[in-house]
């Protein structure tokens, strides 16, 4: 059992930020022995805060308040990394750690170039080696607290913490807000708000942009396939893949399922009837190939339209999180829905 981070020696953050603190007591002492009237004792040029700061963020009922922007960041999964690299943060990233897809193309050099410390979630000690002063998660499981990865832990290692709002929205429905909140959010926290505003700007004009092609098209009813054998774990109503679904111009064929996601019977699907099932892809989950042989070789499949047609539509789990990724899925939706308002 991990009792936490230990009170001696002092973790390495810590004795930084000592470090560093008593490096500027030395330099403001020393400049303060030129006098009062000497311009270059009065104030260097780190004495004054940068714009918007200090700013005091809420997460998942944790409240921190930033001084300024920080700059060496740890992030945990995939969708944490993409965003700080689209917003142009790469040389604030010090580590990332459990990849679960492919990197958008126009990230991947950034990405690659960042130290991985873990396939999955690394170890409280493996963060504190790269001496961050924030960690970023993407899913819940980034703060374990059976892992010893607590946010109190950080804390009491002088680490400030960030977790995607997504999985602190107990009980309420994720949404596209969410994602553009998000990327505000951070930019606000690094300092870099107008590159935040650009960013929405660029993915809201993707959205827009897909769902006025399919407006007016009949809904597709869609079934996502997450995973599973004996039942069929699938997207609810609350998380974001099923709004992504909507502005797609589909209709998730368990939106009435009050959960992120959630297990269903095959005889449920079989009744739905969906006319296209949209398969998620991440690591550990089986191939793709491997989840289509599945779905066509179950008998009580075979007369659903999806499987009969062999509509099927390969999302990355990263694509349907708050994150950069969802106006890509988006746009990836409503061309498997409507290919013929593409054309």
């Amino acid at each position: 059992m991990h009792d936490g981070p230990s009170r001696t020696p002092l973790p390495v953050p810590v004795r930084r930020r000592l470090a560093a603190a008593l490096a500027l007591s030395a330099v403001l002492l020393a400049a303060g022995c030129g006098g009062s009237g000497d311009p270059a004792g009065a104030a260097g040029p780190s004495a004054a805060p940068a714009d918007g700061f200090p700013l005091t963020v809420e997460n998942c009922g944790v409240r921190t308040t930033y001084d300024a922007p920080p700059e060496r960041v740890v992030t945990i999964h995939q969708h944490p990394a993409e965003l700080m690299l689209a917003l142009g943060l790469r040389d604030r990233m010090v580590g990332t750690a459990f990849p679960d897809s492919a990197v958008l193309p126009a990230l991947r050099s950034d990405f690659e170039a960042i130290p991985e410390l873990a396939e999955k979630e690394p170890s409280f000690e493996t963060i504190l080696d790269t001496e961050p002063d924030l960690v970023y998660g993407g899913y819940g499981s980034a703060f374990a607290d059976n892992e010893g990865r607590s946010r109190e832990a950080f804390a009491d290692a002088g680490i400030d913490t960030y977790l995607n709002r997504e999985y602190c929205a107990a009980n309420q429905s994720v949404t596209m807000r969410d994602t553009y909140d998000e990327i505000r959010t951070i930019g606000d926290v690094f300092g870099v708000p107008e590159r935040a505003d650009d960013l929405v700007a660029e993915l809201r004009g993707r959205v827009d942009g897909a769902a006025t092609a399919v407006e007016g098209a009949d809904r597709v009813p869609v079934f996502v396939y997450d995973s599973g054998d004996k039942s069929a774990f699938t997207a609810g109503g609350k998380g974001l893949g099923s709004e992504l679904i909507r502005l797609a111009g589909g209709e998730n064929v368990f939106a009435d399922l009050d959960e992120v996601f959630g297990d269903v019977s095959w005889e449920q699907v079989v009744e739905r009837r969906p006319e296209v099932i949209a398969i998620y892809d991440y690591a550990g989950a089986g191939s793709i190939e491997r989840k289509k042989e599945f779905l066509r070789a179950q008998p009580a499949l075979a007369d659903v339209p999806a499987v009969r047609d062999e509509r099927f539509v390969v999302l990355p789990l990263t694509a349907t999180l708050v994150g950069v990724r969802s106006a890509y899925a988006v746009e990836d939706l409503a061309r498997a829905l409507h290919p013929e308002s593409f054309r």
